[in-house]
């Protein structure tokens, strides 16, 4: 699209010749992109063009109308979107995030999802009164199996699948994954992430798979292959695949401290080098989008970076689908919000990812085409480029999603043979750092013990964008099908003859053989998995007491680490005569057994074979020393050295957590007082404030004096969470990240109170009647969506208090725990 691009550039100059102010901005932001693109490879497109669709796209551009094709390059999400709006607004595509479903149930059967796409689909082709029916693609983030979707397969993490370096084995899992995602109707997958983590504390480094560019770039092709099927010109609907999209271009795996959506402050070399080296084989096997990064290239945003998505992307590398952003990702481009960003067109994304902004975004961006601010050849440039990854998958022909091949099909979704192709998977994707004599394989016969808190968790052992975003909040019951550790486990020593008890905290009457201990992160996406330093949670260490005790027993333990990531965990290195790193294998655990247990036969059905698929740690701290280098792995026992056992960092409470326990965190005050009033600085109880008609004590909640209760006996109370060090939320508002407020209700709430958010002088607050609904004497948690306080003015940059809790008249509360968060008992709706 070379042609294209070189017309836009000329109709900029034209543009701002002629007025607009706001077109000189926009092109002041599109001028300090500088790249080289001649410097960056040119990889060959597949797919040639084709005369015959070149001119029924030509066609359709010329029959539709300014609205219809502003509605085809924004996508909006399920949750904010009904069907009558598509048959209104044209758009191209809609899309489910990580908590979004059919009739709001995360858990809706998958009849209600395939219903749900045919009735979108309907929409969109709805012809009535000469509008140009053009069919909409549903995109889905299916990052490890069709992860949204209850009884589907779910494959390791991408971390787990760089550790088994088997690039066939990833072509089957795309294939599966495909298929899935076809029996549910759908046909756009947010997946493979090729990003090259280069700082683990990053809490997407296991989407990831390795921080190695090569594994990374051999693996691309494949995947891709998988889902989408080879780029031999057959549509693409006509089979059992999906379209792909590799994500997120580029560099959001080499953020400076890995913190996400941040900022990679690396040379052009660096970032070709080693961020750009997957989009060579994705480019060259046809991948039909590519997802722009939330991150930045020193300073710039991707999302609005032309020099990176247009001049190198598709002019360069010869990209020849179209560029898709992430959520909400153009409100963060310079001189931009949610509500409106040319900025981002005009750079080269061609399909906003707008969820609940569509209609501000579409009104602004169609205001910007009549009155020429954004060219409409870049509009029909991006309008052609959807079309023509439609055309190609056979979109126009393939009819309702549930007349297409594999639709209905529901039987595939947690299939006998995908589950196999994923146990496959989890068994070569088992690390061994550590082995002494010869605990494994677990003999047949034996007497196992199964200890730790995550042996019998599968959401556990799945990992974040699980059912729900983060993975949280889901039990066994939401995966019919699947095998947890512990049961794979119960099945092969069963079946070997031996007997297996499970027993988290242990304890045990007769004295095993063995003892496997299984422990390690709990689930988190993005947002919620960025950490300070390489280590487990305090909380998370505590089997390390039970591997300890077991040992002072005389019984042999097996660690068994669920972890998404590298980690510190010396300790339990030092203490485990054998040490298996699980990473997140999803949902066959019997795939665990496999390597673990020998058969009658003294055999176990696969040796260890996992090598490291990034360098492991020897201490918590940033840029700590290599422990074990990448590609380490073994594969039977070897002598040990005992290991220091220094973390380097000291403890910190998660980033995002105000009141724990009814403590205020480090740098963080809990002040009571008046509305308009002085506040009294609370931290010894019991205590009083707003002369004495407020008084603070303690109460228990999961611990001893683990909340603190607040009385008002007269008047207003204000009760606030401050810091003399302001945090910025902007970043986790832009999701679906909350403010989540661990309360009970001890007697009777006058009137409503409000929740809100402080900044210097300023507060904005939003309804807070679910505190005074509570049913008395229960604790409950309360999410209020970050977005509340945003729509309600507040300015999320800069809060010196994120929780200013306002109570109207006489009324007793307790509070555990004020945090960022995404799962709740109970969500407040923002106010219109």
């Amino acid at each position: 699209m070379r042609g294209a691009t070189w017309l836009l550039t000329g109709a900029v100059g034209v543009v701002m010749a002629m007025a607009p102010a706001a077109a000189q901005t926009v092109a002041g932001n599109l001028g300090s992109d500088a790249v080289h693109p001649a410097e960056w490879p040119s990889p060959k497109w597949p797919y040639a063009r084709d005369a015959a669709t070149e001119a029924k796209i030509a066609a359709l551009l010329k029959r539709m109308s300014v609205e219809e094709k502003v509605g085809q390059v924004i996508q909006p999400d399920i949750a904010s979107v009904t069907p009558a709006d598509m048959r209104k607004y044209h758009f191209g595509s809609i899309l489910n995030g990580g908590n979004s479903a059919p009739n709001n149930d995360e858990f809706a059967p998958a009849g209600e999802w395939l219903k749900l796409a045919d009735a979108f689909y309907d929409a969109s082709v709805d012809a009535t009164g000469g509008k140009v029916a053009v069919p909409m693609i549903w995109g889905t983030d299916a990052v490890h199996g069709h992860s949204n979707i209850v009884g589907a397969t779910l494959f390791p993490h991408n971390i787990g699948l760089g550790a088994m370096r088997d690039s066939t084995l990833i072509e089957k899992i795309g294939a599966a994954t495909a298929a899935e995602i076809r029996a549910t109707g759908m046909e756009w997958t947010f997946a493979p992430t090729v990003t090259v983590p280069q700082d683990y504390r990053w809490g997407r480094a296991y989407e990831g798979y390795s921080s190695d560019p090569t594994l990374v770039a051999g693996y691309v092709g494949a995947m891709i292959r998988g889902l989408q099927g080879a780029p031999n010109g057959e549509a693409v609907l006509k089979g059992a695949h999906v379209i792909a999209s590799t994500k997120h271009f580029l560099a959001d795996g080499g953020t400076a401290g890995g913190v996400d959506q941040g900022d990679a402050k690396i040379d052009e070399a660096t970032l070709r080098r080693i961020h750009g080296a997957p989009y060579v084989p994705a480019i060259e096997n046809g991948v039909d989008t590519v997802m722009a990064s939330f991150s930045s290239w020193n300073g710039r945003k991707l999302t609005g970076h032309k020099g990176l998505l247009t001049d190198v992307l598709k002019n360069r590398m010869n990209f020849g689908g179209f560029i898709v952003s992430d959520w909400n990702a153009h409100g963060q481009v310079e001189g931009c919000t949610n509500a409106r960003c040319p900025t981002a067109l005009l750079a080269g994304i061609d399909l906003y990812m707008a969820p609940d902004s569509w209609k501000p975004v579409y009104e602004s961006l169609l205001a910007e085409v009549k009155a020429g601010t954004v060219p409409m050849a870049r509009l029909d440039d991006a309008v052609a480029r959807i079309l023509r990854v439609k055309y190609r998958m056979g979109l126009f022909e393939a009819g309702r999603p549930s007349s297409r091949p594999l639709a209905g099909q529901f039987d595939l979704l947690g299939s006998p043979a995908h589950r196999a192709v994923a146990r496959e998977a989890v068994a070569k994707s088992l690390v061994l750092l550590k082995q002494q004599g010869s605990v494994l394989p677990i003999r047949p016969g034996a007497k196992v013990l199964v200890a730790g808190d995550g042996a019998d968790d599968i959401g556990r052992q799945s990992g974040g964008w699980t059912l729900t975003w983060q993975g949280t909040g889901v039990d066994n019951s939401r995966f019919p099908g699947a095998t947890s550790i512990w049961k794979g486990l119960n099945d092969a020593v069963t079946a070997a003859g031996g007997t297996a008890t499970l027993a988290p905290d242990g304890h045990f009457t007769t004295k095993p053989d063995v003892a496997i201990v299984v422990f390690g992160e709990t689930p988190y996406a993005e947002f919620q998995g960025d950490v300070k330093a390489l280590q487990l949670r305090p909380e998370l260490r505590q089997p390390w007491e039970t591997m300890r005790k077991l040992k002072a027993a005389g019984v042999p333990v097996v660690a068994l680490m669920i972890t998404g990531r590298p980690l510190y965990v010396n300790p339990a290195l030092n203490v485990a005569d054998a040490f298996v790193v699980t990473w997140l294998p999803g949902s066959e655990g019997g795939g665990i057994a496999d390597v673990l247990v020998a058969g009658k036969d003294g055999r176990a059905k696969r040796g260890f074979t996992g090598k490291l698929p990034t360098a492991w740690p020897i201490s918590a701290a940033p840029g700590a020393a290599t422990l074990f280098p990448f590609g380490y792995g073994m594969a039977g026992a070897a002598a040990w050295k005992p290991l220091p056992e220094n973390s380097g960092v000291a403890e910190a409470t998660g980033e995002g957590v105000y009141l724990d326990r009814g403590v205020p965190s480090p740098a963080w005050s809990l002040e009571v007082g008046a509305p308009g009033q002085s506040t009294s600085r609370i931290s010894t109880v019991p205590a009083q404030a707003a002369a004495g008609k407020i008084t603070v004590t303690a109460t228990d909640n999961v611990v001893q004096e683990g909340a603190r209760k607040f009385a008002v006996t007269g008047g207003q109370g204000v009760i606030a969470l401050s810091t003399q060090d302001p945090v910025d939320v902007t970043r986790q508002s832009n999701g679906d990240v909350a403010l989540i407020v661990t309360a009970r209700r001890d007697a009777a709430v006058t009137g409503t109170p409000t929740i809100g958010v402080r900044n210097g002088q300023k507060t904005a607050s939003v309804p807070f009647g679910d505190l005074a609904a509570l049913p008395a004497g229960q604790w409950r948690t309360i999410s209020v969506p970050l977005k509340c306080f945003a729509k309600a003015g507040a300015d999320l940059a800069k809060l010196d208090a994120p929780f200013v809790l306002t109570l109207p008249g006489p009324a007793t509360v307790s509070i555990s725990r004020v945090a960022l968060g995404t799962v709740a008992d109970q969500i407040v709706a923002c106010p219109k």
